[in-house]
């Protein structure tokens, strides 16, 4: 027994031992300096960029027709399919022509009289000149067959206008495309009674490659863009400047690449804003008149752009924008920014930084301005590369291998 209780002691003494000692070690530790957090941080350098805007607009066709006929009277025939493409004289409606058609046979007749009456009456003339100089007629019987020859003559003249009058009017009878292009839906039904110059079209051509994009700029955002070409921030593309690309209305861009025309000189003083228009080729008619559109228009080069990640720009409560860098001495610094705009998943910086800052992106929320920090520098945009190496294995596998 006393062997026993000898050493229950002795392992009761040696549990107390562990247990102090491993208390002195927690107060160790927790008395001791906290280790430095560490961020992670992207280097900042300057790229040349080609800045663009966003504008939203409509389309409009190239050319426009209203067909109206130009005589009156009962359809007869409607000669075109409706939504089809016609060219430019082709014939659309067809007017009965039978009124027209007797009178250019009226005209042609009263032609031919007058000038079945010429030859009598310039034979007359002559003789009475002749007779005038042997004293033979008087003077006013020779007036008289000269004013009969003009009269004639004048007769003739007007007989070949009202000729060509009657034959412009039967030929109006049928009605022409006056463009090519793709005409819409007709206004009016065989045996339809028509007037001249009405007022209500018989049908509409359109003309849709190529096709025009009216889009609108604000003047504030065109005194900025004016600003920055004067300043030196911006500068021309060359040829590539007039170089606009489209995006359809469910997202999808546009194949064709547009040309920049120009830019309207009158401010529209409801919106502020004035017109560009762009023309764009359409030889598939996948543009429709009246579309909703945005436009990709190029503003110029920026020589010297500085772009952050937006992961790394927090907002005060005032809603301006900083960034945290880590400066000097490994001291964390804050900045203030004047953003310019998003480029994808960055902001344009106007000014608060410069290449070469090394601006936080991660660990934002362990650090304050001042605090010392070990700086974990990002490559190629990424982080934790073994971990991105196996989802991204990991993502091919799910796909099944293809």
């Amino acid at each position: 027994m006393r062997i026993y209780d000898r050493a229950r002691r002795i392992a009761v003494v040696g549990l107390l031992i562990g247990v102090l000692m491993l208390t002195g070690c927690g107060q160790k530790t927790k008395g001791g300096a906290p280790p430095t957090p560490e961020v992670t941080v992207v280097t900042i350098q300057s790229q040349e960029l080609v800045t663009t805007t966003e504008l939203s607009g409509r389309t409009s066709a190239h050319l426009i027709a209203e067909v109206r006929p130009q005589v009156g009277g009962i359809i007869q025939k409607r000669l075109f399919v409706e939504g089809s493409d016609v060219k430019a004289g082709q014939a659309l409606f067809q007017i009965d022509p039978s009124l027209y058609k007797a009178a250019l046979d009226n005209a042609r007749a009263a032609l031919a009289r007058s000038e079945a009456n010429l030859t009598a009456i310039q034979l007359r003339a002559g003789r009475m000149r002749e007779l005038l100089a042997d004293k033979a007629v008087s003077q006013q019987d020779y007036d008289d067959a000269a004013a009969a020859l003009k009269q004639t003559q004048a007769d003739i003249q007007y007989g070949k206008a009202a000729v060509e009058t009657a034959r412009i009017n039967l030929k109006y009878s049928t009605i022409t495309a006056p463009i090519s292009g793709r005409i819409g839906k007709s206004g009016v039904t065989e045996g339809a009674l028509v007037t001249a110059h009405q007022p209500v079209a018989l049908a509409t051509i359109q003309q849709i490659d190529p096709m025009y994009v009216d889009v609108t700029q604000s003047t504030s955002e065109l005194l900025k863009l004016q600003r920055r070409m004067e300043e030196g921030q911006l500068q021309r593309n060359g040829a590539l400047q007039n170089k606009v690309r489209l995006i359809l209305e469910d997202n999808a861009i546009y194949p064709d690449e547009g040309n920049l025309k120009f830019r309207d000189v009158t401010v529209d003083p409801s919106t502020g804003s004035v017109i560009l228009r762009i023309v764009f080729p359409n030889p598939r008619g996948t543009l429709l008149p009246g579309m909703f559109v945005r436009a990709i228009v190029q503003e110029g080069i920026n020589k010297n752009a500085l772009l952050v990640p937006q992961q790394a720009v927090s907002r005060d409560p005032k809603g301006n924008a900083y960034v945290l860098i880590v400066g000097e001495g490994e001291k964390v610094v804050q900045r203030s920014l004047v953003l310019d705009r998003a480029i994808k998943d960055k902001w344009l910086v106007s000014s608060g930084i410069a290449a070469g800052d090394r601006v936080i992106v991660e660990g934002m929320q362990k650090v304050k301005p001042g605090a010392a920090v070990k700086a974990v520098t990002m490559e190629n945009g990424e982080q934790n590369g073994g971990e991105n190496k196996k989802s991204a294995l990991s993502a091919k596998k799910t796909d099944g291998g293809k």
